[in-house]
């Protein structure tokens, strides 16, 4: 068969299709005969329903699934005949004028584009490094104390300083009426962890238990409760106790309490050390593998197949819907989402997939079977038994191609890394880890 592929812009192409009438009623027929054989109406034995009441049912439903499933058939001979790889799903629509004993469709669809890919040797591309301090385990240190901290009631005379937990009963009011979440009793929160406002912490830091203040409060403009944001409320606090922290001494008890294997002051930094170096390396991976896909993709040309783009758009849009829906929304599956909103992201998505799989597939840098087990292996050491999740990966193929896309790219960052021109550039373990300083 010769099929002729005409060309309408950019990656959109066009073929017509030819389906024998004799064909879809051959197989019409067929359907028909097999469903003539179980299928139950009133007033029939089941298989006894005469061929002609069951045409008259079921016919017209039945000739539309065999015109659909021949014009698939059609296309895709005539896709393979032609050497065409097709992008998404061709919109076929029946022409007119087709010869007797004839049906005539045209398919228009996309195809994959040819990537064209840059020469990443005089490409910069900055490499970052970062080490973890001292300093670093001393805060982690810290923090393991804050989340085994105690409380013990203060005097009632004492003030309340930062660290301390406070409980307060509060009401708080926006042109005179209290507005929902604005009332409370009994409510705990310790002061400097930043779980409240700063402007309603300076109110209750210095408040001695039993004392009252009433204080304006002015919400952020962008504040999570769209009620109340840039609005300024009156809120009326009554400090009921106040409770002083203590922190456990960092000694081997601490390390014992936390589980570590050599229960000592040493042995505790140690293993912190080691979970910390581990969480760095991840964060490295995460961002230079981020600067090499993007140096990649700023030297690659190459059209976008809008069905792809589409797709991938109904992909995210249908995310957002089920993250409204998690969050409480009504009717969040039926949000209206515009799809420029996702446009943008969906376009560098199908973007960097299409040049990954062109350098995957011309510097054959496939994820090898021993490269997939020794990053499962390595995913699972921080956890309390590996072996179980070393097996929880293995039991599942969708995660075991979760992890195989992983070390593609991984793969592909150490190609893109080695072609071009690396500029290291140390960074703090703060900077690294999203931190102040």
């Amino acid at each position: 068969m010769t099929v002729t592929v005409e060309t309408l812009e950019k990656l959109e192409r066009k073929i017509t299709l030819t389906v024998p009438v004799t064909a879809i009623q051959s197989e019409v027929d067929a359907r028909l005969k097999k469903m003539a054989r179980t299928v139950k109406m009133d007033g029939f034995r089941p298989g006894k329903v005469p061929m002609n009441v069951v045409a008259q049912r079921y016919g017209y439903s039945v000739q539309y699934e065999v015109l659909n499933d021949k014009v698939g058939e059609a296309f895709s001979v005539a896709a393979n005949e032609a050497k065409v790889r097709v992008a998404g799903q061709p919109r076929i629509s029946e022409k007119e004028g087709a010869p007797e004993g004839e049906l005539n469709f045209e398919a228009i669809f996309e195809v994959y584009p040819e990537v064209k890919l840059g020469n990443l040797a005089d490409t910069e591309v900055e490499k970052l490094t970062a080490e973890v301090s001292d300093a670093a385990i001393d805060k982690t240190v810290d923090i393991l104390r804050k989340q085994r901290r105690t409380f013990a009631q203060r005097a009632q005379d004492a003030a309340a300083q930062d660290g301390d937990r406070a409980t307060i009963d509060f009401e708080g009011k926006i042109d005179g009426e209290v507005f929902s979440g604005g009332k409370a009793e009994d409510f705990q929160f310790i002061l400097g962890d930043g779980q409240m406002l700063k402007e309603f912490e300076d109110a209750v830091r210095g408040m001695k238990s039993g004392e009252s203040k009433t204080f304006p409060l002015a919400f952020p403009a962008d504040y999570h409760g769209q009620d109340v944001a840039g609005k300024t409320a009156d809120f009326l606090v009554t400090v009921k106790k106040i409770e002083a922290a203590n922190l456990p001494e960092v000694n081997e008890a601490l390390a014992k309490s936390l589980g570590i294997a050599d229960a000592t002051v040493e042995g505790l930094r140690a293993d912190i050390r080691k979970n910390l170096e581990r969480e760095v390396k991840f964060r490295l991976l995460a961002r230079n593998k981020q600067a090499a896909m993007d140096a990649l993709v700023a030297k690659a040309e190459l059209d976008l197949p809008q069905a792809i783009v589409q797709s991938e758009i109904e992909r995210l849009k249908e995310g957002a819907r089920a993250d409204l829906k998690q969050r409480g929304i009504k009717d969040a599956d039926k949000a209206p989402i515009p799809d420029d909103i996702f446009r943008p992201q969906a376009e560098q998505r199908v973007r960097l997939g299409l040049v990954v799989a062109e350098v995957v597939r011309g510097n054959t840098l496939h994820a090898k079977p021993e490269q997939i087990k020794a990053h499962i292996e390595e995913l699972a050491a921080s956890y309390e038994r590996p072996d179980d999740v070393v097996r929880w990966y293995n039991s599942d193929n969708q995660r075991l191609a979760e992890v195989e896309a992983v070390v593609i790219e991984s793969n592909v960052s150490d190609f893109v890394l080695a072609q071009a021109k690396v500029v290291e550039k140390a960074i703090t373990f703060e900077e690294l880890m999203g931190q102040q300083a």
